[in-house]
């Protein structure tokens, strides 16, 4: 990451923290009195091929003793009410303005990979982790819908993961190379505006 693109981040993520506060202690009230504990989902995920960092979201799952993977239909009906909605708007994704701060990762980048999938194919992450993890990106922006649909199909962790690894993981590396080879800040902030848009829509 260039100086540059942390000044960015930097500035964008204190300004949109400070807008965002009221909304962020809404959501994270209601999910409080809706869902109960906890509010906030931490995850590892990767921002280089070998380190990684707790990603911090909203909470939009029902808790079990162990979960792993991707979500896909096998997880369907673990979604909480709030859940649905802050999903629908990615609203879910606000709470890592504080991984922005951090310097975790950037506002736009590629979707920072879990490590099972940075271990099964290190060629394609050692490409795409060439950019520092975004919030979005090219190939969350073209790619999110498709691979919801094709994750929504599956009935089970294995299938899941199957679909996951042979359908999403070489298309969105494809998209993410492409932001790799053209990326500039304007080239970054109109992404972060097709991100607010898309969301609203």
């Amino acid at each position: 990451m260039t100086p540059t693109k942390r000044l960015f981040d930097l500035i964008s993520a204190l300004f949109l923290g400070i807008i965002l506060l009221p909304v962020i202690i809404i959501f994270a009230l209601a999910i409080l009195i809706l869902d109960g504990r906890p509010v906030f989902y931490i995850s590892e995920r990767m921002t280089t091929p070998t380190r990684g960092f707790n990603l911090v979201k909203f909470r939009t799952m029902s808790v079990v003793d162990e979960d792993s993977g991707v979500s896909g239909g096998d997880k369907g009906a673990r979604i909480t009410r709030m859940g649905r909605f802050l999903r629908r708007a990615r609203l879910d994704e606000v709470p890592q303005i504080w991984n922005v701060l951090k310097g975790d990762i950037s506002f736009v980048g590629p979707r920072p990979p879990l490590r099972q999938y940075v271990e099964r194919f290190p060629k394609i992450y050692g490409e795409v982790l060439k950019s520092r993890p975004g919030i979005t990106g090219l190939a969350s922006i073209t790619f999110h819908k498709h691979e919801e649909m094709l994750l929504a199909r599956t009935s089970s962790r294995d299938e899941t993961d199957a679909v996951y690894s042979r359908a999403c993981v070489p298309r969105k590396a494809r998209i993410d190379l492409i932001y790799q080879a053209n990326r500039t800040l304007c080239y970054d902030f109109r992404l972060m505006l097709a991100t607010v848009f898309k969301s609203l829509r």
